[in-house]
């Protein structure tokens, strides 16, 4: 069974995010279900998602139908949460069939034990962040958010979006705040052997980096994202190697680190 995993997608109903959107589909569209079973998406599909009881944000259709599509076709679909989309639920669990972890996930893919996390929160630092998550996904926030009407809902979570990525871009992405604290969290993860590798996403840079573990050797995969590199992960049966979209463009990017086999010792 062959798996599909991204991240950091950060589908926007702008002119700017048409063409991200125009070339993500195009992608799913690429994903053959006879080959490709799996598909796991590692939170911040969307710039923005809010579930409504009646409605769904037209402009996402198109992407929403190619779901739909694989998952007509047999393709089991995970999606973990991420910040932009920490409201993901009912909607994409009952018509798109996707399994919903709202934090973390373990699954066993080709014998091999995958914590699956977004990795927001991760940082240290991060403690007023951790404490508007928790107060975002109450009954009543939730509630209170929902009497908003959809296209000003929309309106107001594009331009807090944009302009919190304006401030938390750093010029090297290698270099950004929350690489290093993801990087510690997967390497404590697999030396304490809670996993045999450990995926992420959230701070846009694609890596795959061995580390020990208490039976041999894990690996931490970022899976990067599609604003900067359209790069995903692919477990081929075998190996999990991280590619791009189209594989013409050539490599996934000059911040790519080596890539590793994740092996156990016998």
């Amino acid at each position: 069974m062959k798996a599909v995993i991204f991240s950091d997608v950060h589908l926007s109903i702008t002119e700017a995010g048409k063409e991200r959107m125009a070339v993500f589909t195009s992608f799913l569209r690429s994903i053959n279900p006879s080959e490709t079973r799996l598909v796991i998406v590692l939170g911040d599909l969307f710039d923005f998602w809010f579930e409504y009881k009646h409605v769904v944000f037209s402009g996402y259709f198109d992407v929403l139908r190619a779901f739909a599509a694989l998952h007509d076709q047999g393709v089991q679909f995970h999606f973990i949460c991420g910040n932009h989309d920490l409201w993901a639920g009912r909607f994409l669990a009952e018509n798109l069939g996707f399994h919903i972890h709202t934090d973390t996930a373990l699954l066993d893919i080709g014998g091999r034990r995958v914590l699956l996390v977004h990795g927001d929160g991760m940082n240290p630092r991060d403690v007023s962040y951790r404490i508007y998550k928790w107060i975002a996904r109450t009954r009543l926030v939730v509630a209170l958010f929902r009497m908003l009407h959809p296209d000003w809902a929309m309106g107001l979570a594009q331009t807090l979006s944009h302009a919190s990525r304006r401030l938390s871009h750093a010029e090297d992405i290698t270099k950004g705040s929350e690489v290093e604290p993801l990087r510690c969290f997967a390497r404590d993860a697999l030396a304490q052997g809670k996993a045999d590798v450990v995926m992420c996403g959230h701070c846009h840079c694609p890596t795959s980096e061995a580390y020990p573990t208490p039976s041999g050797t894990g690996l931490y995969i970022n899976t990067g994202d599609w604003l900067y590199h359209q790069s995903y992960v692919v477990w081929d049966g075998s190996t999990f190697r991280i590619a791009s979209f189209p594989a013409a463009s050539g490599h996934v990017s000059r911040h790519e680190t080596a890539q590793a086999d994740c092996k156990r010792e016998q």
